[in-house]
């Protein structure tokens, strides 16, 4: 999937990580948990203004979560592998926190769009920060939001971003919930359709 050139043109880098956890001290896992995290450094457009109508900015970025979003599919297999997500954003100084959370519908709708339109809402963290900042992205299951096992986080770094005039947007997904977990609660197994957000 090719970004088109108005949506392209906002991007100087991209990057797809993976992260694969076999054991947490307790006895190793027969296949490891996965997360996958991908982000985009974009340039902000109202950097150092106010914009009081950010709308079109929050349609034009669904491309740009389509696009991590299968890169995220991709790189764990394949969207029946998928069973916890979530999203973040880090604005550059010379922005405002809003300009991080257009990523809530842009970034939100896309993942769902890809996975199949799961039911659980999709976690999601933001921040202004510079260089470096670490924010660490909360994961839920994808289907119910109170699975316990699946609350978990993905980290977000970017060495030489966000710059002032730019902000980060990030997505990541998991192929399970905490390699140990043992809290109780909704089981992933045991989701029923009314569960969703519950």
């Amino acid at each position: 999937m090719a970004l088109s050139t108005t949506v392209a043109e906002l991007v100087r880098k991209t990057h797809v990580g993976v992260e694969e956890t076999w054991h947490e001290r307790g006895p190793r896992a027969d296949q490891p948990l996965r997360v996958a995290v991908a982000y985009a450094v974009v340039r902000n457009p109202f950097a150092g203004r106010y914009e009081p109508d950010l709308m079109q900015f929050q349609t034009d970025l669904r491309e740009l979560g389509a696009y991590l979003s299968t890169r995220l599919v991709e790189a764990l297999g394949a969207a029946s592998d998928v069973e916890a997500y979530g999203k973040g954003a880090i604005v550059g100084e010379d922005g405002e926190l809003e300009h991080g959370a257009v990523w809530h519908e842009a970034g939100g709708w896309a993942m769902r769009a890809v996975l199949g339109q799961p039911k659980a809402i999709v976690p999601a963290a933001k921040t202004v920060g510079t260089l470096g900042t670490r924010l660490m992205i909360p994961l839920g299951h994808i289907q119910a939001a109170y699975v316990r096992s699946h609350f978990g986080m993905a980290e977000m770094t970017v060495w030489d971003g966000p710059r002032r005039d730019e902000i980060v947007f990030g997505l990541a997904m998991a192929n399970g919930g905490r390699i140990h977990a043992r809290i109780g609660g909704l089981a992933a197994e045991d989701i029923s359709a009314h569960d969703g957000q519950r």
